[in-house]
């Protein structure tokens, strides 16, 4: 058997304990063992950091949004699933990511996409040692705002 790499020392701050570079060290082999990380923590830090950006309205597709709204109501429910909308394939020491999205109205979809595939990857690597190797999005919907006025009729362009 191999030996692990020695980790490279970055700096030693002042409570002594030395801060080892994430990019020079293998996380998930260690001198005492494997470190394997689940499918579904990985999908939920990615659903979990997809959210936190702004302009992302909700996760996953007309159905599975719809099927997450009734199970939600159900009495004893643990209330909405973090991981909707999240597929993901974890291998020993890569994942990759795909998520569906409903923007909001006016949010430049480009610039967003760009946001959350650095969030997530980001929170992914930080978290599970993991190697993000793509961060997929699909736009499902847009998600338009409701004025109020829908009960009322429009009001005639001309008098």
């Amino acid at each position: 058997m191999s030996q692990p790499a020695t980790p490279e020392v970055t700096e030693t701050p002042p409570n002594g304990r030395p801060v080892v570079s994430p990019a020079s060290r293998d996380r998930l082999a260690t001198g005492e063992g494997q470190i394997t990380v689940a499918d579904n923590v990985v999908q939920k830090i990615a659903g979990k950091a997809c959210r936190e950006v702004a302009g992302v309205h909700a996760m996953g597709n007309t159905g599975s949004r719809a099927f997450g709204a009734v199970r939600e109501r159900i009495p004893g429910s643990t209330g909405p699933n973090i991981a909707q909308g999240v597929g993901v394939e974890v291998g020993e020491k890569e994942a990759a990511i795909d998520l569906e999205i409903v923007v909001e109205y006016g949010v430049a979809i480009a610039e967003l996409g760009r946001s959350i595939q650095r969030n997530v990857k980001q929170s992914v690597e930080r978290m599970t040692g993991l190697r993000v190797v793509e961060v997929n999005i699909a736009v499902d919907d847009v998600y338009l705002p409701s004025d109020g006025s829908q009960d009322t009729p429009p009001s005639s362009r001309v008098s």
